[in-house]
Protein backbone atom coordinates (compact mmCIF):
# COMPACT_ATOMS: atom_id res chain seq x y z
CA UNK A 1 0.00 0.00 0.00
CA UNK A 2 1.57 3.77 -0.59
CA UNK A 3 -0.11 6.81 0.26
CA UNK A 4 1.59 9.98 -0.40
CA UNK A 5 0.23 14.15 0.34
CA UNK A 6 -1.22 15.67 -2.72
CA UNK A 7 -2.87 19.05 -1.40
CA UNK A 8 -3.49 20.50 1.92
CA UNK A 9 -6.32 23.11 2.22
CA UNK A 10 -8.79 24.34 4.55
CA UNK A 11 -7.10 21.70 7.50
CA UNK A 12 -8.05 18.65 4.95
CA UNK A 13 -5.33 16.70 2.87
CA UNK A 14 -6.18 14.92 -0.28
CA UNK A 15 -4.45 11.50 0.17
CA UNK A 16 -3.91 9.00 -2.90
CA UNK A 17 -3.90 5.34 -2.14
CA UNK A 18 -2.47 3.04 -4.15
CA UNK A 19 -3.00 -0.82 -3.94
CA UNK A 20 -0.01 -2.73 -4.60
CA UNK A 21 -0.59 -4.27 -8.41
CA UNK A 22 -4.44 -3.05 -9.16
CA UNK A 23 -2.96 0.23 -11.12
CA UNK A 24 -5.66 2.10 -9.63
CA UNK A 25 -5.68 5.78 -7.31
CA UNK A 26 -8.33 7.06 -5.14
CA UNK A 27 -8.27 10.31 -3.81
CA UNK A 28 -9.94 11.18 -0.03
CA UNK A 29 -10.12 14.17 1.73
CA UNK A 30 -9.47 13.54 5.73
CA UNK A 31 -9.29 16.09 8.24
CA UNK A 32 -6.27 16.21 9.78
CA UNK A 33 -2.93 16.25 7.98
CA UNK A 34 -0.60 14.37 9.66
CA UNK A 35 -2.19 11.68 11.67
CA UNK A 36 -3.93 10.20 7.90
CA UNK A 37 -0.39 10.71 6.58
CA UNK A 38 1.17 9.28 9.48
CA UNK A 39 -1.62 6.11 9.62
CA UNK A 40 -0.85 5.81 5.82
CA UNK A 41 2.41 5.77 5.80
CA UNK A 42 3.34 3.81 9.21
CA UNK A 43 1.46 0.89 9.77
CA UNK A 44 2.23 1.23 13.51
CA UNK A 45 0.65 4.71 13.48
CA UNK A 46 -2.52 3.38 12.04
CA UNK A 47 -4.55 2.88 15.51
CA UNK A 48 -4.09 6.48 16.61
CA UNK A 49 -5.10 7.87 13.42
CA UNK A 50 -8.34 5.94 13.12
CA UNK A 51 -9.10 7.69 16.28
CA UNK A 52 -8.07 11.29 14.76
CA UNK A 53 -10.75 10.85 11.78
CA UNK A 54 -14.12 10.89 11.30
CA UNK A 55 -15.99 7.85 11.40
CA UNK A 56 -17.34 8.19 7.96
CA UNK A 57 -14.00 8.80 6.58
CA UNK A 58 -12.47 5.75 8.36
CA UNK A 59 -14.96 3.32 6.62
CA UNK A 60 -14.35 5.24 3.40
CA UNK A 61 -10.53 5.00 3.55
CA UNK A 62 -10.72 1.32 4.98
CA UNK A 63 -12.47 1.03 1.82
CA UNK A 64 -10.63 2.32 -0.54
CA UNK A 65 -7.01 0.84 1.01
CA UNK A 66 -8.17 -2.46 1.51
CA UNK A 67 -6.97 -5.28 -0.31
CA UNK A 68 -8.88 -6.97 -2.65
CA UNK A 69 -9.86 -10.31 -1.19
CA UNK A 70 -8.02 -13.67 -2.18
CA UNK A 71 -10.37 -15.67 -0.41
CA UNK A 72 -13.51 -17.50 -1.69
CA UNK A 73 -15.92 -18.47 0.90
CA UNK A 74 -16.76 -22.47 1.35
CA UNK A 75 -19.58 -24.06 1.49
CA UNK A 76 -21.39 -22.40 -1.30
CA UNK A 77 -24.86 -24.18 -1.67
CA UNK A 78 -24.82 -25.88 1.91
CA UNK A 79 -27.82 -25.79 3.89
CA UNK A 80 -26.07 -26.22 7.42
CA UNK A 81 -22.38 -26.21 8.74
CA UNK A 82 -20.89 -29.38 7.54
CA UNK A 83 -17.74 -30.23 9.66
CA UNK A 84 -15.99 -28.58 12.72
CA UNK A 85 -12.42 -27.32 12.22
CA UNK A 86 -10.38 -26.82 15.27
CA UNK A 87 -6.77 -24.92 15.23
CA UNK A 88 -4.62 -24.96 18.48
CA UNK A 89 -2.31 -22.61 19.74
CA UNK A 90 1.02 -22.85 17.66
CA UNK A 91 -1.53 -23.11 14.29
CA UNK A 92 -2.45 -19.49 15.09
CA UNK A 93 0.45 -18.26 17.34
CA UNK A 94 0.84 -15.14 14.77
CA UNK A 95 -0.97 -13.04 11.74
CA UNK A 96 0.90 -14.88 8.85
CA UNK A 97 -0.37 -18.37 10.75
CA UNK A 98 -4.19 -17.30 10.89
CA UNK A 99 -3.50 -16.33 7.27
CA UNK A 100 -2.50 -19.65 6.58
CA UNK A 101 -5.51 -20.79 8.80
CA UNK A 102 -7.81 -18.82 6.93
CA UNK A 103 -6.78 -20.25 3.44
CA UNK A 104 -7.29 -23.79 5.24
CA UNK A 105 -10.36 -23.47 5.69
CA UNK A 106 -11.67 -22.07 2.51
CA UNK A 107 -9.42 -24.30 0.60
CA UNK A 108 -12.24 -27.36 0.78
CA UNK A 109 -15.32 -25.36 -1.26
CA UNK A 110 -17.62 -28.54 -0.20
CA UNK A 111 -17.79 -28.06 3.04
CA UNK A 112 -19.62 -25.19 5.44
CA UNK A 113 -17.42 -25.74 8.39
CA UNK A 114 -17.89 -24.22 12.34
CA UNK A 115 -14.28 -23.20 13.33
CA UNK A 116 -12.65 -23.84 17.19
CA UNK A 117 -9.94 -21.72 18.12
CA UNK A 118 -7.32 -22.03 20.97
CA UNK A 119 -5.47 -18.77 22.08
CA UNK A 120 -2.40 -17.81 19.95
CA UNK A 121 0.52 -19.27 20.69
CA UNK A 122 1.67 -19.08 24.10
CA UNK A 123 -0.93 -16.53 25.59
CA UNK A 124 -2.82 -19.09 27.89
CA UNK A 125 0.76 -19.00 29.48
CA UNK A 126 1.46 -15.73 29.43
CA UNK A 127 -1.95 -14.97 31.17
CA UNK A 128 -1.29 -17.10 33.99
CA UNK A 129 2.14 -15.29 34.16
CA UNK A 130 -0.12 -12.47 34.50
CA UNK A 131 -2.39 -13.64 37.66
CA UNK A 132 1.10 -15.10 39.43
CA UNK A 133 2.78 -11.69 39.14
CA UNK A 134 -0.35 -9.56 39.79
CA UNK A 135 -0.09 -10.81 43.19
CA UNK A 136 2.84 -9.20 43.88
CA UNK A 137 2.70 -6.02 42.25
CA UNK A 138 0.86 -2.63 43.16
CA UNK A 139 -2.48 -1.93 41.60
CA UNK A 140 -0.79 0.95 39.96
CA UNK A 141 1.74 -0.90 38.09
CA UNK A 142 -0.29 -3.79 36.77
CA UNK A 143 -0.43 -2.30 32.80
CA UNK A 144 3.71 -2.61 32.75
CA UNK A 145 3.71 -6.03 33.55
CA UNK A 146 6.28 -7.41 31.10
CA UNK A 147 3.52 -10.55 30.12
CA UNK A 148 0.58 -7.93 29.81
CA UNK A 149 2.35 -5.72 27.39
CA UNK A 150 3.51 -9.08 25.24
CA UNK A 151 -0.36 -9.66 25.10
CA UNK A 152 -1.08 -6.45 24.35
CA UNK A 153 1.36 -6.11 21.53
CA UNK A 154 0.76 -9.06 20.12
CA UNK A 155 -3.07 -8.83 19.38
CA UNK A 156 -2.75 -5.40 18.16
CA UNK A 157 -0.02 -6.13 16.35
CA UNK A 158 -2.15 -8.92 14.66
CA UNK A 159 -4.94 -6.59 14.14
CA UNK A 160 -2.76 -4.23 11.98
CA UNK A 161 -1.48 -7.34 10.00
CA UNK A 162 -4.37 -8.67 9.46
CA UNK A 163 -5.97 -5.23 8.40
CA UNK A 164 -9.57 -6.01 10.18
CA UNK A 165 -12.46 -2.84 10.43
CA UNK A 166 -11.88 -0.36 13.24
CA UNK A 167 -14.93 -2.18 15.43
CA UNK A 168 -12.58 -5.30 16.25
CA UNK A 169 -9.41 -3.57 17.01
CA UNK A 170 -11.95 -1.17 19.17
CA UNK A 171 -13.20 -4.62 20.58
CA UNK A 172 -9.79 -6.19 21.15
CA UNK A 173 -8.82 -2.89 23.05
CA UNK A 174 -11.39 -3.44 25.28
CA UNK A 175 -10.66 -7.35 26.35
CA UNK A 176 -7.36 -5.55 27.33
CA UNK A 177 -8.87 -2.87 29.01
CA UNK A 178 -10.82 -5.52 30.78
CA UNK A 179 -7.86 -8.09 31.43
CA UNK A 180 -5.62 -5.26 32.61
CA UNK A 181 -8.75 -4.30 35.46
CA UNK A 182 -9.37 -8.06 35.99
CA UNK A 183 -5.33 -8.09 37.13
CA UNK A 184 -5.79 -5.09 39.19
CA UNK A 185 -8.55 -6.45 41.11
CA UNK A 186 -6.31 -9.80 41.90
CA UNK A 187 -3.62 -7.16 42.64
CA UNK A 188 -5.99 -5.73 45.51
CA UNK A 189 -7.72 -8.69 46.63
CA UNK A 190 -4.34 -10.58 46.74
CA UNK A 191 -6.20 -13.08 45.95
CA UNK A 192 -6.00 -15.73 42.38
CA UNK A 193 -9.57 -17.89 43.03
CA UNK A 194 -9.88 -20.90 40.96
CA UNK A 195 -13.19 -18.71 39.32
CA UNK A 196 -10.62 -15.80 39.16
CA UNK A 197 -8.25 -17.67 36.78
CA UNK A 198 -10.82 -18.61 34.52
CA UNK A 199 -11.98 -15.75 34.10
CA UNK A 200 -8.03 -14.51 33.13
CA UNK A 201 -7.37 -17.50 30.90
CA UNK A 202 -10.72 -17.14 28.78
CA UNK A 203 -9.01 -13.96 27.50
CA UNK A 204 -6.75 -15.56 24.92
CA UNK A 205 -9.78 -17.54 23.17
CA UNK A 206 -11.72 -14.20 23.43
CA UNK A 207 -9.40 -12.35 21.45
CA UNK A 208 -7.86 -15.01 18.84
CA UNK A 209 -11.44 -15.88 17.56
CA UNK A 210 -12.69 -12.04 17.16
CA UNK A 211 -9.59 -11.55 14.97
CA UNK A 212 -9.74 -14.03 12.81
CA UNK A 213 -13.78 -13.70 12.09
CA UNK A 214 -13.06 -9.99 11.54
CA UNK A 215 -10.11 -11.28 9.16
CA UNK A 216 -12.42 -13.66 7.72
CA UNK A 217 -14.87 -10.69 6.56
CA UNK A 218 -12.03 -8.33 5.57
CA UNK A 219 -11.49 -11.17 3.22
CA UNK A 220 -14.97 -11.56 1.92
CA UNK A 221 -15.98 -14.44 3.63
CA UNK A 222 -18.69 -14.26 6.02
CA UNK A 223 -18.31 -15.06 9.40
CA UNK A 224 -19.44 -14.49 12.86
CA UNK A 225 -17.77 -15.24 16.16
CA UNK A 226 -19.56 -16.74 18.71
CA UNK A 227 -18.06 -17.34 23.04
CA UNK A 228 -18.73 -21.19 24.23
CA UNK A 229 -20.47 -19.92 26.85
CA UNK A 230 -23.15 -17.20 24.87
CA UNK A 231 -24.13 -20.51 22.73
CA UNK A 232 -25.32 -22.73 25.29
CA UNK A 233 -22.01 -24.89 26.54
CA UNK A 234 -22.93 -25.56 29.88
CA UNK A 235 -20.62 -27.20 32.47
CA UNK A 236 -20.27 -27.60 36.18
CA UNK A 237 -18.76 -24.96 38.50
CA UNK A 238 -15.34 -26.80 38.97
CA UNK A 239 -13.69 -24.42 37.70
CA UNK A 240 -10.29 -25.07 36.31
CA UNK A 241 -11.45 -28.16 35.50
CA UNK A 242 -15.59 -27.93 34.59
CA UNK A 243 -17.64 -31.08 33.30
CA UNK A 244 -19.49 -30.81 30.66
CA UNK A 245 -23.57 -30.91 31.06
CA UNK A 246 -24.15 -32.65 27.93
CA UNK A 247 -28.22 -33.01 28.31
CA UNK A 248 -27.95 -29.37 28.48
CA UNK A 249 -25.32 -28.32 26.11
CA UNK A 250 -25.91 -30.78 23.01
CA UNK A 251 -29.81 -29.52 22.46
CA UNK A 252 -28.30 -26.08 23.11
CA UNK A 253 -25.51 -25.74 20.95
CA UNK A 254 -27.93 -27.26 17.79
CA UNK A 255 -29.97 -24.52 18.05
CA UNK A 256 -27.66 -21.94 18.25
CA UNK A 257 -25.79 -22.96 15.76
CA UNK A 258 -28.29 -24.22 12.98
CA UNK A 259 -29.26 -21.75 10.58
CA UNK A 260 -32.82 -20.52 9.56
CA UNK A 261 -34.76 -20.79 6.36
CA UNK A 262 -33.71 -17.03 5.66
CA UNK A 263 -30.49 -16.52 7.94
CA UNK A 264 -27.19 -16.10 5.92
CA UNK A 265 -24.99 -18.71 5.76
CA UNK A 266 -21.82 -17.79 7.37
CA UNK A 267 -18.48 -19.49 9.19
CA UNK A 268 -19.37 -19.79 12.84
CA UNK A 269 -15.87 -18.92 14.98
CA UNK A 270 -16.08 -20.50 18.27
CA UNK A 271 -13.99 -19.94 21.44
CA UNK A 272 -12.33 -23.50 22.30
CA UNK A 273 -11.71 -24.43 26.01
CA UNK A 274 -14.85 -22.21 27.59
CA UNK A 275 -18.14 -23.20 29.12
CA UNK A 276 -20.47 -21.68 31.33
CA UNK A 277 -21.27 -22.28 34.98
CA UNK A 278 -24.43 -24.07 35.13
CA UNK A 279 -24.93 -22.74 39.19
CA UNK A 280 -22.51 -19.78 39.32
CA UNK A 281 -23.23 -18.20 35.34
CA UNK A 282 -18.90 -17.41 35.30
CA UNK A 283 -16.97 -18.53 32.91
CA UNK A 284 -15.50 -22.17 33.38
CA UNK A 285 -12.67 -23.63 31.56
CA UNK A 286 -12.26 -27.68 30.62
CA UNK A 287 -9.28 -28.38 31.32
CA UNK A 288 -5.77 -27.96 29.51
CA UNK A 289 -6.31 -29.28 25.89
CA UNK A 290 -10.23 -28.87 26.20
CA UNK A 291 -10.65 -27.16 22.63
CA UNK A 292 -10.44 -30.73 21.33
CA UNK A 293 -13.50 -31.09 23.47
CA UNK A 294 -14.75 -27.96 22.45
CA UNK A 295 -14.60 -29.44 18.52
CA UNK A 296 -16.12 -32.61 19.10
CA UNK A 297 -18.85 -31.38 21.27
CA UNK A 298 -19.96 -29.25 18.50
CA UNK A 299 -19.34 -32.12 15.93
CA UNK A 300 -21.62 -34.09 18.07
CA UNK A 301 -24.58 -31.52 18.78
CA UNK A 302 -24.95 -30.67 14.62
CA UNK A 303 -25.01 -34.67 14.29
CA UNK A 304 -21.79 -34.34 11.87
CA UNK A 305 -20.01 -37.96 10.15
CA UNK A 306 -16.66 -36.18 11.38
CA UNK A 307 -14.66 -33.22 12.76
CA UNK A 308 -11.26 -32.63 12.06
CA UNK A 309 -8.87 -31.37 14.73
CA UNK A 310 -5.92 -29.65 12.77
CA UNK A 311 -1.88 -29.49 14.97
CA UNK A 312 1.74 -29.06 14.05
CA UNK A 313 2.48 -32.97 13.16
CA UNK A 314 0.72 -35.11 10.66
CA UNK A 315 -1.42 -36.98 12.60
CA UNK A 316 -1.20 -39.55 15.89
CA UNK A 317 2.53 -40.51 15.47
CA UNK A 318 4.16 -44.15 16.09
CA UNK A 319 5.92 -42.58 19.14
CA UNK A 320 7.30 -39.28 20.61
CA UNK A 321 8.83 -37.55 17.32
CA UNK A 322 11.23 -35.15 19.72
CA UNK A 323 12.46 -38.99 20.52
CA UNK A 324 11.96 -40.84 18.07
CA UNK A 325 13.49 -39.77 14.74
CA UNK A 326 11.59 -41.99 12.55
CA UNK A 327 8.12 -41.76 14.27
CA UNK A 328 5.67 -41.88 11.54
CA UNK A 329 1.72 -41.64 10.90
CA UNK A 330 -1.25 -43.98 11.98
CA UNK A 331 -3.44 -44.28 9.55
CA UNK A 332 -6.32 -45.29 11.95
CA UNK A 333 -7.05 -45.45 15.37
CA UNK A 334 -10.10 -46.92 17.74
CA UNK A 335 -11.29 -44.06 20.10
CA UNK A 336 -10.18 -46.67 22.95
CA UNK A 337 -6.58 -47.00 21.48
CA UNK A 338 -6.98 -42.88 21.20
CA UNK A 339 -7.95 -42.35 24.27
CA UNK A 340 -5.32 -44.97 25.76
CA UNK A 341 -2.71 -42.42 23.99
CA UNK A 342 -3.54 -39.50 25.33
CA UNK A 343 -4.29 -40.75 29.43
CA UNK A 344 -0.48 -41.87 28.79
CA UNK A 345 1.77 -39.29 27.25
CA UNK A 346 0.29 -38.88 23.97
CA UNK A 347 -0.02 -34.77 23.13
CA UNK A 348 -2.04 -34.44 20.09
CA UNK A 349 -5.55 -34.79 21.63
CA UNK A 350 -7.17 -34.45 24.39
CA UNK A 351 -8.39 -37.41 26.69
CA UNK A 352 -12.12 -36.00 27.13
CA UNK A 353 -12.35 -35.41 23.50
CA UNK A 354 -13.38 -38.79 22.92
CA UNK A 355 -16.38 -38.75 24.71
CA UNK A 356 -18.68 -37.00 22.51
CA UNK A 357 -17.40 -38.55 19.68
CA UNK A 358 -18.02 -42.08 20.82
CA UNK A 359 -21.03 -41.63 22.35
CA UNK A 360 -22.52 -39.70 18.87
CA UNK A 361 -20.51 -42.02 16.19
CA UNK A 362 -18.13 -38.95 15.44
CA UNK A 363 -14.94 -39.78 13.45
CA UNK A 364 -12.09 -36.74 14.31
CA UNK A 365 -9.33 -36.69 11.81
CA UNK A 366 -6.21 -35.27 12.84
CA UNK A 367 -4.25 -33.69 10.40
CA UNK A 368 -1.33 -31.24 9.85
CA UNK A 369 -2.03 -27.09 9.63
CA UNK A 370 1.54 -26.98 7.93
CA UNK A 371 1.12 -29.96 5.87
CA UNK A 372 -2.97 -29.86 4.73
CA UNK A 373 -2.21 -32.30 1.90
CA UNK A 374 -1.44 -34.95 4.84
CA UNK A 375 -4.02 -37.54 4.69
CA UNK A 376 -3.38 -37.30 8.55
CA UNK A 377 -5.29 -39.93 11.27
CA UNK A 378 -8.79 -41.18 11.58
CA UNK A 379 -10.18 -41.96 14.79
CA UNK A 380 -13.54 -44.07 14.62
CA UNK A 381 -15.38 -46.58 16.33
CA UNK A 382 -13.57 -49.52 14.66
CA UNK A 383 -11.32 -50.44 12.68
CA UNK A 384 -9.67 -53.42 11.14
CA UNK A 385 -7.22 -55.12 13.65
CA UNK A 386 -6.83 -58.56 11.72
CA UNK A 387 -3.26 -57.54 10.83
CA UNK A 388 -2.72 -54.66 13.36
CA UNK A 389 0.57 -55.89 16.03
CA UNK A 390 1.64 -52.33 17.64
CA UNK A 391 -0.11 -48.98 16.87
CA UNK A 392 1.52 -46.95 18.71
CA UNK A 393 4.28 -46.19 21.79
CA UNK A 394 4.17 -43.51 24.27
CA UNK A 395 6.10 -42.57 27.28
CA UNK A 396 4.75 -40.60 30.42
CA UNK A 397 7.61 -39.32 32.40
CA UNK A 398 8.21 -37.85 36.36
CA UNK A 399 5.96 -40.77 37.83
CA UNK A 400 5.50 -41.94 41.43
CA UNK A 401 5.32 -45.81 42.47
CA UNK A 402 3.98 -46.80 45.19
CA UNK A 403 4.28 -50.06 46.97
CA UNK A 404 1.77 -51.31 49.22
CA UNK A 405 1.78 -54.54 51.37
CA UNK A 406 -1.08 -55.52 53.47
CA UNK A 407 0.06 -56.03 57.25
CA UNK A 408 -2.64 -58.60 57.98
CA UNK A 409 -3.14 -62.36 56.79
CA UNK A 410 -4.31 -63.56 53.80
CA UNK A 411 -7.68 -63.80 53.39
CA UNK A 412 -8.50 -60.22 54.84
CA UNK A 413 -11.75 -58.69 53.20
CA UNK A 414 -11.59 -54.87 52.14
CA UNK A 415 -8.07 -54.15 51.92
CA UNK A 416 -8.28 -53.37 48.13
CA UNK A 417 -11.07 -50.69 49.12
CA UNK A 418 -9.12 -49.56 52.27
CA UNK A 419 -6.24 -48.78 50.11
CA UNK A 420 -8.27 -46.49 47.42
CA UNK A 421 -10.73 -45.00 50.22
CA UNK A 422 -6.83 -43.31 51.32
CA UNK A 423 -6.11 -42.25 48.12
CA UNK A 424 -9.73 -40.84 47.41
CA UNK A 425 -9.80 -38.81 50.97
CA UNK A 426 -6.56 -37.65 49.28
CA UNK A 427 -7.62 -36.15 46.25
CA UNK A 428 -4.83 -38.59 44.20
CA UNK A 429 -5.83 -40.07 41.15
CA UNK A 430 -4.05 -43.41 40.28
CA UNK A 431 -3.00 -44.04 36.85
CA UNK A 432 -1.81 -48.15 36.31
CA UNK A 433 -2.23 -50.68 39.17
CA UNK A 434 -0.98 -54.31 39.47
CA UNK A 435 -2.54 -56.15 42.41
CA UNK A 436 -2.33 -59.37 44.35
CA UNK A 437 -4.36 -60.62 47.81
CA UNK A 438 -2.19 -58.52 49.88
CA UNK A 439 -0.10 -56.59 47.70
CA UNK A 440 -0.80 -53.63 45.23
CA UNK A 441 1.34 -51.16 42.84
CA UNK A 442 0.28 -48.28 41.27
CA UNK A 443 1.46 -45.04 39.80
CA UNK A 444 0.32 -41.17 41.01
CA UNK A 445 -1.44 -39.20 38.17
CA UNK A 446 -0.84 -35.70 39.06
CA UNK A 447 -3.98 -33.39 39.36
CA UNK A 448 -5.55 -33.48 35.85
CA UNK A 449 -6.33 -29.70 36.23
CA UNK A 450 -5.01 -26.37 34.37
CA UNK A 451 -2.22 -26.37 36.60
CA UNK A 452 -0.95 -29.66 37.25
CA UNK A 453 2.00 -30.29 39.58
CA UNK A 454 3.43 -33.39 40.89
CA UNK A 455 3.09 -34.20 44.20
CA UNK A 456 5.86 -32.94 46.45
CA UNK A 457 7.56 -34.53 49.30
CA UNK A 458 5.84 -33.83 52.31
CA UNK A 459 2.68 -34.82 50.64
CA UNK A 460 3.88 -38.17 49.96
CA UNK A 461 5.18 -38.72 52.82
CA UNK A 462 2.02 -37.93 54.66
CA UNK A 463 0.11 -40.32 52.54
CA UNK A 464 2.51 -43.23 53.34
CA UNK A 465 1.71 -42.42 57.01
CA UNK A 466 -2.31 -42.61 56.22
CA UNK A 467 -1.28 -46.41 55.42
CA UNK A 468 -0.14 -47.15 58.87
CA UNK A 469 -1.64 -50.04 60.81
CA UNK A 470 -2.94 -51.65 57.39
CA UNK A 471 -0.42 -51.43 55.09
CA UNK A 472 3.45 -50.99 54.73
CA UNK A 473 3.82 -48.86 52.19
CA UNK A 474 6.65 -46.63 50.23
CA UNK A 475 6.96 -44.81 47.26
CA UNK A 476 9.86 -44.26 44.84
CA UNK A 477 9.88 -41.42 42.33
CA UNK A 478 12.09 -40.45 39.15
CA UNK A 479 9.67 -43.61 37.06
CA UNK A 480 8.08 -43.56 34.04
CA UNK A 481 5.29 -45.50 31.73
CA UNK A 482 6.01 -46.85 28.60
CA UNK A 483 2.66 -47.87 27.23
CA UNK A 484 2.60 -50.42 24.36
CA UNK A 485 -0.76 -49.58 22.36
CA UNK A 486 -1.38 -52.67 20.51
CA UNK A 487 -3.28 -55.95 19.85
CA UNK A 488 -3.68 -57.53 22.93
CA UNK A 489 -5.40 -60.27 21.29
CA UNK A 490 -1.47 -61.17 20.40
CA UNK A 491 -0.28 -60.18 23.98
CA UNK A 492 2.66 -63.52 24.14
CA UNK A 493 4.18 -62.64 20.80
CA UNK A 494 3.87 -58.78 21.83
CA UNK A 495 5.52 -59.55 25.34
CA UNK A 496 7.99 -61.83 23.85
CA UNK A 497 9.72 -59.28 21.63
CA UNK A 498 9.50 -56.33 23.75
CA UNK A 499 11.18 -57.89 26.97
CA UNK A 500 14.17 -59.88 24.94
CA UNK A 501 14.41 -56.32 23.64
CA UNK A 502 14.78 -54.41 26.82
CA UNK A 503 16.75 -57.61 28.30
CA UNK A 504 19.20 -56.84 25.52
CA UNK A 505 19.81 -52.88 26.65
CA UNK A 506 19.43 -54.30 29.85
CA UNK A 507 16.75 -52.33 30.88
CA UNK A 508 14.89 -53.60 34.03
CA UNK A 509 10.93 -53.44 33.96
CA UNK A 510 10.41 -52.32 37.39
CA UNK A 511 6.30 -53.02 37.23
CA UNK A 512 4.07 -54.18 34.09
CA UNK A 513 -0.15 -54.18 33.93
CA UNK A 514 -2.35 -55.02 31.91
CA UNK A 515 -5.66 -54.08 32.93
CA UNK A 516 -9.18 -54.35 31.53
CA UNK A 517 -8.18 -52.68 28.69
CA UNK A 518 -7.86 -54.94 25.29
CA UNK A 519 -5.76 -52.02 23.66
CA UNK A 520 -2.68 -51.02 26.21
CA UNK A 521 0.34 -53.04 27.84
CA UNK A 522 1.84 -51.04 30.39
CA UNK A 523 6.00 -51.38 31.43
CA UNK A 524 6.93 -49.20 34.12
CA UNK A 525 10.97 -48.67 34.00
CA UNK A 526 13.44 -45.60 35.58
CA UNK A 527 12.69 -42.63 33.73
CA UNK A 528 16.34 -42.34 32.94
CA UNK A 529 15.85 -45.25 30.69
CA UNK A 530 12.84 -44.21 29.31
CA UNK A 531 14.19 -42.25 25.99
CA UNK A 532 16.25 -45.81 25.10
CA UNK A 533 13.33 -48.07 26.01
CA UNK A 534 10.85 -45.96 23.75
CA UNK A 535 13.83 -45.85 20.95
CA UNK A 536 14.40 -49.46 21.21
CA UNK A 537 10.91 -50.84 21.28
CA UNK A 538 10.16 -48.82 18.65
CA UNK A 539 13.13 -50.04 16.55
CA UNK A 540 11.86 -53.41 16.89
CA UNK A 541 8.06 -53.14 16.08
CA UNK A 542 8.20 -50.67 13.55
CA UNK A 543 11.95 -50.32 12.16
CA UNK A 544 13.59 -47.57 10.53
CA UNK A 545 12.72 -46.34 6.75
CA UNK A 546 14.83 -46.63 4.25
Amino acid sequence: MQAQALSSNGGATMVTCRALGQGSRALLAVPAVHPALQRAVHPQKQRRARLALRPAAVAELERVVAPTPSLQPPGQGQKQVTIVYKFGGSSVATAERLMEVADIVCSFPEHLPCVVLSAMGKTTNLLLQCGDEALRTPPADIPALAPLKAIRDLHLETAEKLGVDVATREEVEALVTQLTQLLVGISIMQDLTPRAKDSLVSFGERLSTRLFAAYLNAQGVPARQYDAYQIGVTTSDNFVNAEVNYELTLPAVREALTFGASEQRHLPIVTGFLGRGLQTGAITTLGRGGSDLTCTLLGAALGLPEVQVWKDVDGVLTADPRIVDSATPVSRLTFEEATELAFFGATVLHPLAMQPAHDCNVGVRVKNSYNRTAPGTLITEERDMKDALMTSIVCKNNVTLVDIGSTRMLGQFGFLSQVFEIFSRNKISVDVVATSEVSVSLTLDPAKTLWERDLIVEELDGLMQDFEGIAKAHYRRGMAIISLICNVKRTSTILERAFRVLNREQINVQMMSQGASKTNIALIVNDTEAKEALRALHEEFFGTPN
